[in-house]
């Protein structure tokens, strides 16, 4: 029904922001990705949002991106994943993140996020195997198999997502498995 909203900024309070649109203030509860991207208060900000109506409230939900958007659709499909803990699960890690964790099949990254247990990370995986990775992965950064096994290896040496991502991005596109990991551990010891 409400596909995207444009208007001034009147209030940011996480995770939610106040939207004046033409003198009609609109409470939008946002993730945080599109929270830390938002202007000023004061400023004019365009988003996409989702509209859910329950039989106690109607609520928005809002996204910077349209790709935010559909995984967010994805995961509100997902039997006893609601409004409130996809929301969670787009604050707690970006859509690519998002995306490679389920081409990966990687429930230990969900299992990270607040309010996913082992069993709801598992069924969110298999849930989404084919369509978050497919849809969004493709404007999400493409991974080869060579890449996919050395960030499996730094996560494993116990690295975090953002520091195997950095020393990935900095490793050549043709690198063989072995010698990534090499790099890599020599660009994270520096």
């Amino acid at each position: 029904m409400i596909g995207k909203l444009t208007g001034t900024l009147l209030e940011k309070n996480p995770p939610e922001v106040l939207l004046d649109c033409h003198g009609v203030g609109y409470e939008v509860q946002v993730p945080m990705s599109t929270f830390y991207n938002l202007p000023p208060v004061g400023e004019r900000v365009a988003l996409l949002t989702q509209f859910i109506v329950r039989e106690d409230a109607q609520l928005l939900y809002g996204f910077a991106t349209a790709t935010e958007r559909q995984a967010f659709r994805e995961l509100i499909k997902i039997s006893g994943v609601g409004p409130r803990t996809a929301l969670s699960i787009l604050s707690g890690m970006g859509v690519p993140d998002l995306a490679q964790a389920v081409s990966l099949q990687e429930a230990g990254r969900l299992v990270k996020v607040p309010g996913i247990g082992k069993k709801t990370a598992e069924r969110l995986l298999l849930e989404l195997k084919g369509k978050l990775g497919a849809d969004i992965g493709a404007h999400a950064h493409a991974t080869s198999d060579a890449q996919a096994d050395i960030l499996q290896a730094l996560l494993a040496l116990g690295y975090n997502d953002k520091e195997a991502a950095a020393a990935l991005k900095a490793l050549p596109q043709d690198v063989g498995v072995s010698d990534g990991i090499k790099l890599a551990l020599k660009a994270l010891a520096k």
